[in-house]
């Protein structure tokens, strides 16, 4: 007993004279850093010799040893103690960073010009391009063939069709992401004989090395990650405003270029042969064109094919909702209450992801349809104003104007985290946000905390753009599905006899749906049971398919 006693005395004595001289270390560090910037590098090395002063109960070897000479020689291949710090910022930074920068071989000290006032060439000696940096091209070819591993499809769709040039004197001019997975589609599209130009449809979701790959291989490509309205507008004008080149298919992702055409350039559009539109709202727009009389050109509604909703909007947003909130809040989901505002596709994958990692989700809904599928599902519906209060996070999938509008951002509580997985950045009244009353801090890339005047904070993620675009990553292997889907579109409406299409929205033939799907089965070693001519008799179906009715609801 009194051996017990005995040694806590000295342990306590021991702690004391720790303490001491942590609060000394303390002191020094304070002082130190009190400073000014010249001081503290002249007293660096005092500061190291005070944190090294602080003893342990252990004794620390000053030295490495090695077993043999070899050993040594393969440590003195790592980075210096200066370069192992640098490599530990650059992980730290690009872990937190958008889709683009995780992907991006761009630093902190790339040149900060706008692109605009650059004069840049390619190899070939073209400047019809405008992007952040020509000379990550080499990069950008990099994540271009990692992409086409997964998007096996497309690549044979590009092989199948690359003798016959389905698209041989089609002058494509898009609008889209400008990822990896869309240079995969863009050049396919060049493989089958089309001319291309092309412009991001997100000023956040552009992959700066991938358009420098783009441009470098003769694509005119201008985009670049983190563009102004002003910019946005203008790389879509130098699209398709070109002497000696005009447009005749239209690729769009939300109708923006559809709009700038249609506004701007009339005889252009009148002469447009076709649009392939792959959004909500894009196809929304379409529609409104078509019932107001003003669609002068057959469109292809995309986004309603069954292989597009299925698995872009929902299967994709399953796995993409939970990486774009990791890789910008590091959050935990267990137990959190959430509210998805929208229950369409991406609406369902997004529950579907968060209820599975526990957190307590609750939907708001204006179809009853959808409404009862969620109750279904195991979720409440309610209306955002009775719950906002309480919600950890608000997540808006539906493809609509101001569904968070300035009323319920006032409303929530501290630390709230709103994001949008619906389209453009509409959904979340963002511009109610700018206003002198409010603080904003940037605290990460795309991670914006808007602060009220009693310090609340809510936690404002890519400036309520889509979630999934700007801050992570989608599969490539969801987006051959998609882009296989736009490349069949433009290939039908580029092709098809005069009079097939008159001057309204269709929907991606049956046929074609299957087509795309069928290609996708290989991946998965998937094998299809055939028909007999009895049992196609039957069914009163081609053994070839289609296999179900338009009408049909997968």
């Amino acid at each position: 007993m009194t051996d017990c006693v005995e040694d806590a005395k000295l342990e306590e004595k021991h702690a004391s004279k720790e303490f001491k001289e942590s609060e000394n270390v303390a002191e020094k560090y304070s002082a130190l850093t009190s400073t000014k910037n010249s001081d503290v590098n002249m007293n660096v090395g005092e500061l190291s010799a005070a944190f090294t002063a602080v003893p342990t109960h252990k004794s620390v070897k000053k030295q490495i040893q090695f077993a043999n000479q070899e050993e040594k020689q393969e440590f003195s291949k790592f980075p210096t103690k200066t370069g192992r710090r640098s490599l530990s910022r650059s992980i730290s930074q690009s872990s937190t960073d958008s889709y683009s920068s995780a992907a991006s071989y761009t630093d902190s000290s790339d040149d900060e010009t706008s692109p605009r006032e650059k004069t840049q060439v390619n190899s070939k000696g073209s400047s019809d391009f405008c992007v952040k940096n020509i000379k990550q091209a080499e990069f950008g070819r990099r994540e271009i063939e990692i992409a086409e591993q997964d998007m096996s499809a497309l690549i044979s769709l590009r092989k199948r069709a690359q003798g016959e040039k389905p698209l041989a004197g089609a002058k494509v001019v898009g609008c889209t992401h400008i990822t990896a997975q869309t240079a995969v589609l863009i050049e396919t599209l060049v493989a089958l004989g089309a001319q291309c130009r092309w412009t991001a449809c997100n000023i956040y979701s552009t992959q700066n090395e991938v358009a420098a790959a783009l441009a470098e291989s003769g694509v005119s490509v201008f985009a670049w990650k983190g563009e102004s309205e002003d910019d946005f507008w203008w790389c879509i004008d130098r699209c398709v405003n070109v002497e000696g080149w005009q447009a005749n298919m239209i690729l769009d992702d939300g109708g923006d270029l559809t709009h700038w055409v249609y506004k701007k350039y009339p005889s252009v559009f009148k002469k447009v042969r076709g649009i392939v539109e792959e959004s909500v709202t894009g196809v929304h727009r379409l529609y409104q064109l078509s019932k107001a009389g003003k669609l002068c050109v057959p469109a292809m509604n995309v986004n309603d094919s069954v292989t597009k909703q299925k698995f872009d909007n929902l299967y994709c947003c399953r796995e993409s909702i939970l990486d774009g909130l990791k890789r910008t809040t590091d959050v935990m989901f267990g137990g959190k209450q959430v509210v998805v505002c929208g229950y369409g596709e991406v609406g369902k994958g997004c529950c579907s992801a968060l209820k599975a990692l526990g957190a307590i989700v609750c939907v708001t809904e204006i179809d009853p349809i959808c409404a009862l599928q969620a109750c279904m599902d195991g979720f409440k519906v309610v209306k955002l104003n009775e719950v906002v209060r309480q919600m950890d996070m608000v997540i808006t999938c539906t493809g609509n104007k101001n569904v968070v509008t300035r009323e319920y951002l006032d409303r929530m509580k501290n630390g709230c985290i709103v994001c949008n997985m619906g389209h453009s950045n509409t959904e979340i009244d963002v511009a109610s946000l700018r206003t002198p009353e409010l603080t904003w801090e940037r605290v990460r890339s795309q991670v914006d905390h808007v602060i009220w005047p009693d310090g609340k904070r809510v936690i404002l993620l890519a400036e309520g753009r889509l979630l999934n675009l700007s801050c992570s990553t989608v599969p490539s292997f969801v987006l051959s599905i998609t882009a296989t889907t736009q490349a069949l579109a433009l290939i039908e409406l580029y092709n098809a006899p005069e009079g097939r299409y008159k001057q309204d929205v269709y929907l991606l033939p049956k046929k074609m749906d299957e087509y795309v799907a069928s290609l996708h089965l290989p991946n998965f070693d998937a094998h299809l049971t055939e028909l007999s001519d009895e049992q196609a008799k039957y069914m009163g179906l081609n053994k070839n398919g289609p296999f179900k009715p338009n009408y049909y609801r997968y």
